[in-house]
């Protein structure tokens, strides 16, 4: 009976491993590095960006890229930043997502993050196809959790392919394709990500009828104040696009914060 007992307990651990692996979109099969598949898909993905980057006077790739994620309208734009502009040239659907209004506070909550980040690896061998990792928690998030007396932030956020997720940004297959190779040839140091509950060009930041800390209340009234800069027109690129300042005292104004458009390093 006793090898029996040890067959079983090792096959629940290499099924409790396999488990974990598939709820990560950086658990990773074997496969080919980043370039490899970059090559894979590039003549694809040039032939349905770089028209409309044509269209709107850029060169591919572009030289910097701000990715806007709405969550309620499950929307994700593109956009590039021009000699003069920014131009929208792509807009995807966000097929899957977690959660509800609200920045991500712990683990396990099954938040989007909300607010503004960078994507830190680029992921070839996704269990989610492909996938690019942000930096949640930023300084930002680790300073509010701190005054707040929150430990266990959560991570491991990932833009991925499917259609399935819980606290990432899910937006199906091909359009990972289009944006792993966007952000391979653009270059990770000039892709700013910024997501949001809502579409503030639109909707006024205090209608979700949720009483939010004061300082997600400001993180709002930041993030509406940066998207009226993203109009569905061309923007001058040298207008402002807000980084977080959770040095500067509360009391400075949201608008105080806002620092010249470069892509956070």
């Amino acid at each position: 009976m006793q090898p029996k007992i040890l067959s079983l307990g090792g096959a629940l651990l290499v099924l409790l491993a396999l488990q974990l692996a598939a709820g990560s979109a950086w658990a990773s099969r074997q496969g080919p590095g980043v370039e490899a598949v970059v090559k894979t898909y590039e003549k694809q993905v040039e032939r349905r960006l770089e028209p409309r980057l044509r269209f709107a006077g850029l060169e591919w790739p572009p030289e910097e890229v701000v990715l806007l994620g709405i969550k309620e309208s499950q929307k994700l734009e593109v956009w590039a930043k021009g000699r003069h502009y920014w131009h929208k040239i792509q807009d995807y659907k966000i097929k899957g997502l977690s959660g509800g209004p609200g920045p991500k506070l712990s683990q396990g909550d099954e938040q989007v993050p909300e607010g503004f980040y960078r994507i830190l690896e680029l992921n070839p061998n996704s269990n989610y196809h492909l996938s690019m990792k942000l930096n949640y928690p930023n300084l930002f998030d680790k300073i509010q959790a701190a005054k707040e007396g929150r430990t266990n932030l959560g991570g491991e956020i990932y833009i991925h392919g499917s259609a399935v997720s819980k606290g990432c940004l899910a937006i199906g297959d091909r359009a990972i394709e289009d944006l792993f190779v966007l952000a391979a040839r653009t270059g990770l140091d000039n892709i700013q990500v910024v997501i949001a509950p809502r579409d503030f060009r639109s909707r006024p930041v205090d209608s979700f009828g949720i009483d939010f800390p004061a300082w997600v209340k400001e993180l709002h009234q930041n993030l509406a104040l940066n998207m009226q800069d993203f109009e569905e027109r061309d923007v001058p690129a040298s207008t402002y696009l807000s980084r977080q300042a959770p040095q500067a005292p509360a009391a400075v104004p949201v608008a105080a914060s806002r620092q010249p458009v470069s892509i956070a390093r």
